[in-house]
């Protein structure tokens, strides 16, 4: 009888345990919202602590990453709105084109809402948590060096140049890790862009401890050797100190000097002031700029290695896009050898191409955001301080939107009248990526050189791909470059 008893009691303990597991965050941070929690989102705010990133990283680890929304839209149905607790914070995912452009719209009712751990590593001082103001400031000064037909055309033979280069460089290499390579050369692009800086050596330094660091963002805060954030930590701690010793020697080569013409961002990051006659100091610069180097890069060299895939997959949109290139080529004066930037903007099939990577990868598959206030949509109530994400992945494959959307398909594109917000590849509002230009430009004028003389064969042409912290093959595309016969 007394086993009995203790069995019983043991049985009653775990259950207790399990219904205050359960319904801890609960507790915590709902409860206290009073009348308001019955008008909160459909959702569940999982286990203290962990929440439901265990959930999320166990999809986004497997070969169906959408599973992890995929399994609220069956418990909850289709609200395209959803509670859940996520990198440390109660907050909202958002899947739907109107809510999505609400939230990344609306600067009077949202604000920045990325993880600490997440600032931590790319920078307080950075446009991921500074305020609105600033933002704007800071963005209309550093803006102009990646955007505009200006910068594009100051960059443009730069980019082409190294194109050509590497791509030659490719071919005698045999087998290469073609999204390693192509990372080398959009970092080396946006080092010349930002820091005027050609050091080889400085540059694959620096780029090994971007990937470590961009590994870290998405990952658990868990600063505990052998996990990713620890790593990233230290990381960015070794960028700190690399970008420290070239802001010294740009301060010190600018104090023998009588120029006062800006050369690229770090000298107008040095000049500007604000109202006040205030200059940014040494930590706010470098992390400006290792928001910039980390984002300039990563996106255009991942775009890049996707749409070559994809288009090698699919020979009759190769050939078409090829065709489009040949075209230019045939048209132009026989004494032009460069691209200009009216060719790329009459590249009218391979921006289909690359729109429809962009939405077939989705780069980023999240943003950040931070509810200011109590704010209403589709009649759930968002609290004040909950943390909001724009889950841009769920609208770029929503097949109410994209007929067969896993499909590479970039025809979908020829009469599409899409509405605002069901193509995010670069966000939305006045936190819109400043850089989209620039990778556009990059990523066209590398599939110009790339689809007139080259072609890729791929080595593990089924190797299994990774979804965290961007889509990549596990193998980096391990391939060889080759020249059309």
């Amino acid at each position: 009888m007394e086993l009995v008893h203790a069995i019983v009691g043991v049985l009653g303990c775990v259950l207790i345990l399990k219904f205050l597991l359960k319904n801890g965050n609960w507790w915590v941070y709902e409860t206290k919202l009073g009348e308001k929690r019955y008008f909160l989102p459909p959702g569940d705010l999982g286990w203290p602590f962990i929440g439901n990133m265990w959930s999320f990283l166990r999809a986004f680890k497997s070969s169906d990453p959408d599973s992890f929304i995929s399994s609220y839209v069956s418990r909850y149905g289709r609200t395209g709105i959803y509670k859940a607790f996520m990198f440390g914070n109660p907050s909202v995912i958002v899947t739907k084109p109107e809510t999505c452009k609400r939230v990344l719209t609306d600067d009077e009712g949202f604000t920045t809402g990325w993880p600490r751990s997440a600032i931590e590593l790319i920078g307080r001082n950075s446009f991921i948590d500074i305020s609105y103001e600033e933002h704007k400031r800071l963005r209309r000064l550093t803006s102009a060096s990646v955007n505009g037909y200006e910068a594009l055309s100051l960059y443009m033979g730069y980019v082409e140049d190294n194109v050509k280069c590497y791509l030659e460089k490719w071919t005698e290499m045999g087998e290469i890790e073609f999204l390693t390579e192509l990372r080398k050369l959009t970092f080396k692009i946006i080092m010349h862009i930002f820091l005027s800086s050609e050091k080889e050596q400085v540059m694959e330094a620096l780029e090994k401890e971007y990937t470590t660091l961009n590994h870290g963002v998405r990952a658990m805060a868990i600063n505990i050797p052998g996990f990713a954030y620890h790593k990233a930590l230290k990381a960015r701690k070794n960028l700190v100190a690399s970008l420290q010793s070239v802001v010294d020697e740009r301060r010190s080569r600018r104090s023998k000097t009588l120029t006062t013409e800006n050369k690229d961002m770090m000298d107008a990051l040095m000049d500007v002031e604000d109202e006040n006659g205030r200059k940014l100091s040494d930590e706010e610069i470098i992390d400006i700029l290792i928001m910039y180097l980390n984002a300039g890069h990563e996106s255009s060299g991942h775009i890049t290695m996707w749409t070559t895939i994809l288009l090698q997959q699919h020979p009759e949109y190769l050939r078409k896009a090829k065709a489009e290139q040949e075209e230019i080529i045939r048209k132009r004066p026989q004494t032009q050898n460069k691209l200009t930037l009216k060719e790329i903007r009459e590249m009218e099939y391979l921006s289909k191409v690359i729109d429809e990577a962009l939405r077939l990868i989705t780069f980023s598959l999240v943003v950040f955001r931070e509810a200011k206030s109590d704010i209403n949509i589709s009649g759930y109530i968002i609290p004040k301080g909950w943390k909001v994400l724009v889950w841009f992945r769920s609208v770029h494959l929503d097949p109410e939107i994209y007929p067969n959307p896993m499909e590479f398909n970039p025809s979908r594109w020829d009469s599409s009248t899409h509405k605002a917000g069901e193509f995010l590849p670069f966000g939305a509002g006045s936190r819109l990526c400043p850089g989209n230009d620039l990778a556009k430009m990059e990523i066209s004028i590398f599939l110009h050189y790339f689809l007139l003389h080259y072609e890729l064969q791929q080595l593990n042409p089924g190797c299994p791909v990774r979804y965290l912290p961007h889509t990549r093959p596990t193998d980096n595309c391990l391939a060889r470059i080759k020249k059309c016969s």
